[in-house]
């Protein structure tokens, strides 16, 4: 690395750490205002908030870091041309190319390291602050306890639960069918039950006050003999595989959910036959989003390459505006990503892709 690498490499990387700064501290003080009524209505302690807002700066932090790159970008090379310093540089046979490559190097960083951000550190800490708002702020509280649940519990029983209350681990109006694994739709049990408990001892579900149905495949028996019914005031269904630990983690939203989570509840949504298409574009864009930061660089550094009579506070205007443009069409591919006009994958890499060709065509048009 020469000496110039380090100078501009140094610039950007405190540059970037100021525009965190600043973005997070305004994000903070407009949420913290926004919050501020249910503060004090719920009497939330002074601690509490603070623990909150240390919950919340991870995710604030992956949202403001492409916003801050994008700034340092504009802000230093723009710097550098509005002070005849990049002139300087072009003569001393540098070209635009090579005075990229440690800025793009620290995008590429970035990115890489944010996606492992975003896609494993962010869920669970995003986890904790929801914990916090359903707790002191009486918000998704319905996360607590869902209603009509329904798993491929095997590739030959669905189990399907009215009501499922989180903290006691307990279920209301449970049903469990089993098919023959040679036709999926014969029936050979079911079970109705009224309550289902786990059991922390046994590491089990067990049924209470219920009937148990069993039918007979046996074609030379009469129809009304076919189906036997029993009931029961406790009954073992034998080994499940949901756990109440699954059954959370498959009712989380998904920001709260780790990229390999993500994709396996995507997996288990198709197979029960569910619409995928907004699921893909999240997931898509879980990680596509973190690569924002290497896209800003590309399209930043040649934009802010030509010389302008402008100062910092329109170096920042600019920024801000650029910004609006990507977020607005990250929402509209999104949409048209929902509502499957666009395959999910283009959905969620639009944008970077928009970006990435205003950075190729800004890159043809400036002198290098």
């Amino acid at each position: 690395m020469t000496r110039l690498d380090r100078y501009v490499t140094l610039q950007f990387l405190k540059t970037i750490f100021f525009g965190i700064l600043a973005f997070s501290l305004i994000f903070i003080l407009v949420d913290m205002i926004e919050n501020l009524d249910d503060f004090i209505d719920q009497n939330v302690q002074p601690h509490i908030i603070v623990l909150y807002y240390v919950y919340f700066l991870p995710r604030i932090f992956s949202l403001m870091v492409p916003v801050a790159t994008l700034l340092s970008a504009l802000f230093v090379v723009g710097r550098l041309s509005n002070n005849n310093e990049l002139t300087i540089i072009k003569c001393a046979g540098q070209s635009l190319y090579r005075f990229m490559l440690p800025l793009l190097g620290i995008g590429l960083i970035v990115s890489l390291g944010m996606l492992g951000f975003d896609g494993w550190l962010v869920p669970r800490i995003n986890a904790e602050r929801l914990e916090l708002e359903r707790e002191y702020l009486k918000k998704n509280i319905e996360m607590r306890g869902r209603y009509n649940l329904f798993f491929q519990e095997r590739d030959n029983r669905i189990i399907s639960l009215d009501y499922y209350d989180q903290p006691e681990a307990t279920a209301r109006r449970i049903t469990l069918q089993q098919f023959a694994s040679d036709n999926p739709t014969v029936m050979l049990r079911r079970i109705d039950a009224e309550r289902m408990q786990w059991e922390e001892k046994g590491e089990k579900w067990m049924l209470y006050r219920g009937l148990q149905r069993e039918f007979s495949r046996d074609t030379t028996v009469p129809i009304q003999q076919r189906e036997r019914v029993t009931s029961f005031d406790s009954l073992d269904p034998g080994p499940l595989v949901i756990t109440p630990e699954i059954i959370v983690r498959m009712q989380q939203k998904p920001e709260e959910m780790e990229l390999a989570d993500f994709r396996n509840y995507i997996e288990r949504q198709r197979t029960a036959g569910s619409d995928i298409a907004r699921l893909l574009v999240d997931y898509h864009g879980k990680i596509a989003f973190p690569f924002a930061s290497l896209i800003v660089v590309f399209f930043g550094v040649p934009f802010a390459s030509v010389k302008r009579r402008s100062g910092l506070a329109v170096q920042f205007g600019i920024s801000i505006f650029l910004l609006f443009i990507y977020l607005v069409s990250q929402k509209l591919s999104q949409i048209f990503g929902y509502n499957g006009s666009i395959h999910p994958v283009f959905a969620a890499w639009l944008p970077n892709l928009l970006f990435f060709l205003a950075g190729v065509i800004a890159m043809v048009r400036v002198q290098k």
